[in-house]
This record gives C-alpha cells, sequence and structure tokens, in this order.
C-alpha cells in the first residue's frame, strides 16, 4: 500500500477546518494537521498576496481519487490547490494510516 500526504490550501480557517473534518469523518484521510499561511501566486495575471490555510492530510493513494472528488464538491475555490507526494516513515504510523482509511 502505498501511502502519500495531501496538501490543500483554504480560504479561511472555518473551511479548512470544515474540510478536515469532512475527510476525516469520511475515512479518506486519517488526519489532518491545519496551518495558516501566507500565499503569494499569480492569477488572471496579477500578483495576489493572501491569508489561507494550508491541510495536511495523511492518507493512502487508494483513497486520493475519492477525497479529491470530495474536496472539488466542497471547496469554496474555482481551482483548489490538491497535491500529493508518496511518503515512507515509520511502519506503526504508516500502518495506523492504513487502517484508519481502510475502515468503511
Amino acid at each position: 500500500m502505498q501511502h502519500i500526504i495531501v496538501y490543500i490550501t483554504a480560504g479561511s480557517m472555518d473551511e479548512a477546518r470544515m474540510l478536515g473534518k469532512e475527510l476525516v469523518s469520511r475515512r479518506l484521510a486519517a488526519c489532518a494537521n491545519i496551518h495558516p499561511i501566507n500565499s503569494i501566486y499569480m492569477w488572471n495575471d496579477e500578483m495576489v498576496e493572501d491569508n489561507e490555510v494550508a491541510l495536511i492530510l495523511k492518507t493512502t493513494s487508494e483513497r486520493f481519487k475519492e477525497l479529491k472528488e470530495t474536496v472539488v464538491s466542497l471547496h469554496s475555490y474555482d481551482l483548489p490547490c490538491i497535491i500529493s507526494w508518496e511518503v515512507t516513515g515509520e511502519k506503526k504510523y504508516l500502518q495506523w494510516i492504513s487502517d484508519e482509511t481502510g475502515k468503511l
């Protein structure tokens, strides 16, 4: 089983908490960490500086498609940041992720 970290940005702490709770309750992620961040990016050919909130989610690659679809359906952004990368780590912790996201 491949374990992944998913990184998502949200427009507010309330939205980030809602997304995190929804994804964990649906067992699409084992855990959601929420962090306020400052973002600088180009949007519609203009530089934007925003306060956003980052979610860091621990899950498996098997759950990513449904996680992504859920985020897109609930997110306030037209184009939400939803990216992932594969991770390795402490075996018992990775097993916990597998166990939590495998419960249906």
